[in-house]
C-alpha cells in the first residue's frame, strides 16, 4: 500500500511544481510560500478531522513533537529556496537538482535509520541519480532569454531595489537555491520519517504545517515582502492557491507512504515526480531539454527504479 500513496505523491509532487512556477510571475517567491502554506494546512487540518485524531494531540511524545517541529523548519527552508529557485530558472532543471536530495535521503536512511536491505541496489541508484543530476547541470543552463520567456523574474543590472547585482551570475543563481531545497529537503524527509512513528501521518503533517506557516510569514516580515500583498495578481493568486493543494494532497500520501514503507524506497517513488514535471513544463512553459539534459534525467529514473528493485 505504502507503493500506491508514493505514486500519488509523485504525480502531485509533479504539479506542485508546475503550478507554483505558473504563480510567481509576477509575486515575490517569500510570500507566495507563505500563502501557499495558508492552503496547505486548511488541507491537512480537513484530513485530521476527517479521520478524527486531533483528540490524540495531548499524547504526543515531546521526542515525536521535536522530530516534528526540526522536519518542519527543514520543509520550510526547502520551499523558501525552492520557490526562489523556481523564480530564477527553467522548472525542469531546478526540479531535478531539488529531487537530487534522496541521494543524501538514501544516505541518511542508511546510516540513521539502518535501512540497509539491497545496499548494493540503493548504492547504485544513488550513483546514477547523482550522475544523471550532473549532467542536468553542467553546460545545461538555458539562456538569460530562454529563462525570461519562462516566465522567471531575472534582474540584468539592477533588482528592484537599485541594489548593484549579486555576486553569482543571474544564470546560476537559480542552481545555489535548488540546491539548498535539495538539502532541506533531504532532512525533511529522514527527521520527519521519526516524527510520525508515534502519531498519525495526517496529525503530524498538520504540527509540521504550523511551523512552515510560522516561518514563511516571519521571512515576509523580515524581508518587507507583506507589503505587495494587496497587489498580487489575482492569476497568480489562483495558481499559488492550486500549488498548495496539490501540496498538501503531496504531503498526505507522502507521509502516509513513509509511515507504512522505508524511507530509502519511498523518497525515490516520490522523487519520479520529475516526469510529471518534465511533460508539463515541455507542454506549458515550451521548456525543451537538451539531448544531454535528457540523458541525465533518464538517469535519473533508471536510478530511481533500480532502488525499487
Amino acid at each position: 500500500m505504502w507503493l500506491l500513496y508514493a505514486s500519488g505523491a509523485a504525480v502531485f509532487a509533479g504539479l506542485t511544481a508546475i503550478l507554483a512556477k505558473a504563480g510567481i510571475r509576477d509575486t515575490p517567491s517569500n510570500l507566495a510560500t507563505a500563502i501557499r502554506t495558508i492552503v496547505v494546512l486548511v488541507c491537512a487540518a480537513g484530513m485530521v478531522l476527517v479521520v478524527g485524531s486531533q483528540g490524540t494531540i495531548g499524547q504526543i511524545s515531546g521526542r515525536t513533537l521535536t522530530f516534528l517541529v526540526l522536519s518542519g523548519l527543514a520543509t520550510g527552508a526547502s520551499w523558501l529556496c525552492f520557490f526562489r529557485a523556481l523564480q530564477l530558472g527553467e522548472v525542469t532543471r531546478v526540479a531535478v537538482v531539488d529531487k537530487s536530495g534522496i541521494v543524501l535521503t538514501v544516505l541518511f536512511a542508511i546510516v540513521l535509520l539502518g535501512e540497509r536491505d539491497s545496499l548494493g541496489f540503493r548504492l547504485a541508484g544513488i550513483a546514477l541519480i547523482a550522475a544523471g543530476t550532473w549532467l542536468m547541470i553542467e553546460r545545461s543552463v538555458a539562456p538569460a532569454g530562454a529563462v525570461r520567456r519562462a516566465g522567471a523574474d531575472v534582474p540584468d543590472q539592477n533588482d528592484d531595489d537599485g541594489a548593484p547585482p549579486p555576486r553569482l551570475p543571474a544564470r546560476r543563481q537559480w542552481l545555489f537555491y535548488a540546491a539548498g531545497s535539495a538539502v532541506f529537503a533531504a532532512l525533511t524527509g529522514i527527521l520527519g520519517k521519526v516524527g510520525i512513528e508515534e502519531v498519525d501521518s495526517s496529525l503530524g503533517t498538520a504540527i509540521r504545517t504550523v511551523v512552515v506557516l510560522v516561518m514563511a510569514w516571519v521571512v515576509v516580515a523580515v524581508t518587507g515582502e507583506g507589503r505587495q500583498l494587496s497587489v498580487i495578481p489575482r492569476r497568480d493568486l489562483v495558481f499559488i492557491a492550486l500549488s498548495g493543494v496539490a501540496t498538501g494532497a503531496s504531503w498526505l500520501c507522502y507521509w502516509r507512504a513513509m509511515q507504512e514503507g522505508p524511507a530509502s524506497l519511498v523518497a525515490p517513488v516520490d522523487r519520479l515526480s520529475i516526469l510529471v514535471t518534465a511533460a508539463l513544463a515541455w507542454l506549458l512553459f515550451g521548456e525543451r531539454l537538451r539531448p544531454r539534459s535528457l540523458a541525465g534525467l533518464g538517469l535519473v529514473v533508471v536510478g530511481t527504479l533500480v532502488m525499487l528493485l
